[in-house]
């Protein structure tokens, strides 16, 4: 494999890492707006406007942020029926035909995360909701989570391509 690839795949699975690691802390961000919100409302009779909405947008950036992590470390969720009983190298094989349509299928979504974006940046786009913020910064973590992804998928992509050939990338 070049080494332009090796460096690639070392880059974009450090990157990754450490954005996967930073954003798993994001939950426990979000569990403590809820629990706030829910004795404000409970204990002192004051409901906030906007705790639920920020939960929603910290757990929209948990998931998305952290999708290029959990490609790395293989654990999205996978149709194992045949997948399973294939050799180390027959899945190798599988994985390179299908991260075409991955990489299809993130780089359509990135295309409309960057337009959704530059609308909202452009228009001002708020939330219709009684606390009404501005959409921009959900859907930017949005845009930056699929790339993510997508450089991560082609990551895999190129090691998945050297363990069909024999070689192992680190």
């Amino acid at each position: 494999m070049p080494k332009a690839a090796r460096a690639y795949v070392r880059y974009v699975d450090a990157v990754n890492r450490v954005v996967g690691r930073i954003v798993m802390y994001l939950i426990f961000v979000m569990i403590g707006i809820l629990l706030y919100a829910s004795i404000s409302r409970t204990m002192f009779n004051m409901p906030i406007s906007w705790a639920m909405e920020m939960g929603q947008f910290l757990l929209a950036a948990y998931y998305l942020l952290g999708g290029g992590y959990s490609l790395q470390i293989n654990s999205h969720v996978r149709m194992d029926l045949l997948y399973g009983r294939l050799s180390p190298r027959k899945m190798a094989f599988t994985d390179t035909i299908t991260a075409f349509f991955l990489v299809f299928y993130l780089t359509v979504l990135l295309i409309g995360g960057i337009s959704s974006t530059e609308y909202a940046i452009t228009y001002q786009q708020v939330n219709y909701t009684s606390w009404g913020p501005l959409l921009w910064p959900i859907k930017l973590i949005m845009t930056v989570g699929i790339a993510l992804m997508l450089l991560q998928a082609i990551a895999i992509f190129f090691k998945d391509l050297a363990r069909v050939r024999g070689e192992e990338v680190a």
